[in-house]
């Protein structure tokens, strides 16, 4: 992971404060912040240097009725991969590199994107993938356009497509594995889907940069 010079230069200063009481906010106790690209732009993600921060009201209730807001599994389905923080901020590392095979997929309504994701990730709401709330063709043309596959006298054919990385809100929300069951059971490889459990609950929990708005 890259070290940003601004963010070790802070991280020197508070140090090395006379008063004593600020300390530094790592990543990792060898990494401080890594530099993503969103919308074009580079963003650097760190955690907040400031040791009172709290967790965003938004994700401060912790007893959202159940259904639909129930806690989901650490396994969501065979073959699918679930990663931290730390694994999420690699792929997001490796999805601004030219070229890259890997899509990291915000998989919220636009009214949620709207209050802040996560730097390096994309737009594609669950709703666009759900086949009762969206349509053939709006699917077919994420998969294909977005995703890779190809589509050969009406089968699709995977053996192409990109690596995707997908999170909602936290280990509550159900958009995201909505949308994981619906492309397992088009036929996407499940070891080419990885699942954030954590969402942004974990994220601002974590106090880790957000961006308003993002890429689509």
């Amino acid at each position: 992971m890259k070290t940003t010079l601004l963010t070790a230069l802070f991280a020197l200063v508070l140090i090395y404060s006379p008063n004593g009481i600020a300390k530094p906010v790592g990543i990792t106790t060898s990494t401080l912040s890594v530099e993503v690209i969103h919308n074009g732009k580079p963003v650097v993600i760190q955690r907040s240097q400031d040791n009172k921060n709290t967790i965003a009201s938004d994700y401060a209730l912790t007893s959202r009725a159940c259904p639909p807001f129930c806690i989901r599994p650490i396994k969501l389905a065979p073959g699918i991969e679930t990663i931290g923080e730390l694994e999420m901020i690699d792929y997001l590392v490796a999805a601004s590199k030219p070229g890259s095979d890997i899509l990291v997929i915000d998989s919220r309504t636009p009214d949620w994107v709207a209050k802040g994701t996560i730097p390096g990730s994309i737009s594609i709401p669950w709703t666009l993938l759900k086949e009762d709330t969206s349509d053939p063709i709006t699917i077919a043309g994420i998969l294909s356009d977005r995703f890779g596959a190809i589509d050969e006298d009406e089968l699709w054919n995977f053996s192409k497509v990109k690596t995707l990385v997908m999170f909602c809100n936290g280990m509550w929300c159900g958009q995201s594995p909505r949308n994981i069951m619906t492309l397992l059971k088009y036929g996407y490889p499940a070891d080419k889907i990885k699942w954030y459990r954590g969402g942004m609950q974990n994220w601002h929990a974590l106090g880790l940069t957000t961006v308003k708005g993002q890429e689509k």
